[in-house]
């Protein structure tokens, strides 16, 4: 992550972004899946690059036993800050400020590793396979990766589908940009810096040849990401659940797969 994303994180990018809009179907399908995969209770996970902790909090409540790392120390003060007040039986193991390719941990110590995040904060691949390195080494033999990705065309698509609202599409030199993106992958975000997204294909590459085997990818999102005013019809539990099972019908369907823009990656340690 460069500078300038790391300070856009500090001064809360990433506050709330999971309780609005499309982060609602992100963080309620994202926790489905980790049920799938991940091991029973009491596993240890490492949450690398988790933030100020929304999914470490969830997991630690359910009894894993949970190391939050995050390059952010605002998004750690944050942690610390919640951990200090939740019950003793929900605490996090640790929280402290790390990068995704140097985690203090010794070899072979975890059960499983989320990367949800600092894939897409790596633009070069020398760095992503650092970082993926890293987790394989964190990991024991058998042990469940799951890294998170953001598809080139994802940019592109949201303002397709503002386009009525906010015709930026309009404006030549942001069609260039957003075209380069799809061509590269690489995107400069107007808060947090520098980012790479991966085609599917390409991630499941990145991760096999990192030492991964079993390597199974999930549409998070689905067709759903196209629905206008997500935040007025979440409320509804009818609602809520016809999208949901959208989202699951179509999950593995490779074909639909960058369709969803934002997918994840689950692998284990061969």
């Amino acid at each position: 992550m460069d500078a300038y994303g790391l300070a856009g994180y500090n001064a809360g990018a990433e506050m709330g972004r999971l309780h609005r809009g499309l982060g609602l179907i992100e963080f309620a399908r994202t926790k489905e899946l980790l049920k799938e995969c991940l091991p029973p209770a009491p596993a240890v996970v490492y949450d690398v690059g988790g933030a100020y902790g929304e999914y470490a909090f969830w997991l630690a409540e359910m009894g894993y036993e949970v190391h939050l790392f995050d390059l952010a120390e605002g998004h750690i003060r944050l942690a610390r800050t919640h951990d200090a007040e939740v019950a003793a039986a929900h605490r996090l193991v640790a929280a402290e400020v790390a990068d995704a390719r140097d985690v203090p941990r010794p070899d072979a110590s975890a059960d499983a590793v989320l990367l949800l995040g600092p894939l897409y904060h790596l633009p070069e691949k020398a760095e992503r396979e650092e970082a993926l390195a890293e987790c394989r080494r964190l990991l024991k033999p058998g042990g469940i990766l799951v890294t998170a990705h953001i598809v080139p065309w994802a940019p592109l698509v949201d303002n397709v589908i503002h386009y009525d609202e906010n015709p930026r599409l309009d404006d030549d030199a942001l069609y260039e940009r957003l075209a380069d993106t799809v061509r590269t992958g690489c995107h400069r975000g107007k808060v947090v810096g520098l980012m790479y997204f991966h085609r599917p294909e390409d991630a499941r590459r990145e991760v096999g040849e990192a030492g991964f085997a079993e390597v199974a990818q999930h549409g998070v999102l689905g067709p759903c990401w196209a629905i206008r005013h997500l935040d007025e019809a979440w409320p509804d539990m009818k609602k809520r659940e016809a999208i949901l099972r959208v989202v699951r019908l179509l999950d593995a369907e490779e074909s639909l797969m960058g369709f969803s823009t934002h997918y994840i990656t689950v692998s284990r340690r061969a």
